[in-house]
């Protein structure tokens, strides 16, 4: 048999037996569809969060207290417990450098905030007017932290969309005074909603001056500090700069961390890509149990078709050319189910664009290779057995259905 021969004999059994056709092609399709749109959603994943960060600019540093990221939780503080703290007086050791544009120290709380006969719990981000240009949050009504001093206190505070909205309702929050522990602050403005943009969740916040928060919370370290450098190409620069600055202020001890945007990026680019990795191998499986599908359906197969292979065998069809026969078989099964897959798949990966627009749901096509990969593969060597036996069929007993 010639290959034109071979090909035109495996498409004609597939089209002869369209139930088992389908069967089989379902599940390809099946197994395909599961790796495109779980490849589509890691990948979605990991494009939002990493465009989160990018919004944030490109020439950002973080300065956390202690050698590593060590911050945890204290008795409603959420204060990194390191040998020596960051404090104020470092944010604006640091903001005297030539390579540094502005500086938003934070310092974050847990505590009760009420106003008339409401209450709930929230949570308090002590900062400066700096960490609104910084962080590029908009504003829904009113005006963001006044120009202040760092270390000047100040009874006003701003709220997150949603605290505003569980609190007031309908009504101006404007000019109202909330509790906050022990303390009281006029409302001067309202985030616009934004949800996590960075570390915080912007519509759950209350902001108040950090020289206020660290009153409330009777606490002088900070969480972090944030340093926007003066370009882009400053900012290795700039890095030293601080390093150097607080490590003066710390006895000669450095001990603090500076992290970079891109090593925030990258870091969450890793994760990212390890749970895409892991999302596609756990997908990949139901590709090994549709070839353990093909495989039981063409052994099947085999049986019903011996006097086929017989008569191929008496007319002179060698072993290797039965084989050739049922593996082209399965490989266009694999194939044609593969790319009904994608289709599928990719209609899914556009439902899911359509439902979460935020996101951006594709896969990448690594995947899309990978998968059609699998599926041949998997038909392949799963397609060899029934191939091998149909090869040895003694050709006068096939002849008579035995």
């Amino acid at each position: 048999m010639k290959t034109a021969d071979t090909t035109r004999l495996a498409m004609q059994s597939i089209l002869r037996y369209p139930l088992r056709t389908s069967m089989l092609l379902l599940a390809v399709a099946i197994g395909v569809t599961a790796v495109v749109l779980l490849t589509s959603v890691g990948e979605g994943a990991r494009r939002y969060v990493t465009g989160e960060f990018a919004s944030l600019g490109t020439n950002l540093l973080v300065v956390f207290p202690g050698k590593s990221d060590t911050t945890g939780g204290g008795a409603g503080m959420m204060i990194g417990e390191t040998p020596r703290d960051l404090t104020v007086d470092d944010a604006m050791a640091i903001e005297r450098s030539p390579l540094v544009s502005q500086v938003a120290p934070a310092i974050i709380g847990s505590g009760t905030a009420s106003w008339r006969q409401r209450e709930r719990e929230i949570t308090v981000l002590g900062t400066t007017s700096k960490m609104r240009t910084v962080q590029h949050w908009s504003m829904r009504a009113g005006q963001f932290l006044p120009e202040l001093d760092m270390d000047i206190a100040s009874p006003v505070c701003v709220l997150g969309s949603v605290v505003r909205d569980e609190f007031f309702g309908r009504a101006d929050p404007l000019g109202q005074w909330i509790r906050i522990g022990d303390a009281r602050c006029r409302v001067i403005g309202v985030l616009a909603q934004a949800g996590l943009t960075g570390p915080f969740n912007t519509d759950e916040l209350v902001i108040v001056p950090v020289a206020s928060a660290q009153q409330i919370f009777n606490a002088t370290s900070l969480l972090r500090i944030i340093v926007e450098v003066v370009s882009n190409d400053a900012i290795e620069g700039a890095r030293r700069d601080v390093i150097e600055i607080v490590k003066a202020r710390h006895q000669g001890e450095e001990d603090i961390t500076v992290v970079t945007r891109d090593a925030v990026l990258d870091t969450f680019n890793t994760i990212f890509d390890v749970i895409t990795y892991a999302l596609a191998g756990i997908a990949a499986i139901s590709l090994v149990v549709a070839g353990v599908l093909i495989m039981n359906v063409m052994l099947v197969a085999v049986s019903q078709r011996t006097e086929e292979i017989g008569l191929l065998k008496a007319l002179g069809a060698k072993q290797r050319q039965i084989i050739g026969l049922f593996l082209a078989e399965a490989v266009f099964l694999s194939m044609l189910g593969a790319l009904a897959g994608l289709g599928f798949g990719t209609f899914a990966a556009r439902l899911l664009n359509a439902a979460f627009p935020i996101v951006e749901f594709s896969a990448p096509p690594w995947a899309l290779v990978s998968a059609v990969a699998i599926a041949v593969s998997s038909g392949l060597v799963f397609g060899i057995l029934p191939a091998r036996r149909a090869a040895r069929l003694d050709p006068v007993e096939a002849l008579a259905g035995r």
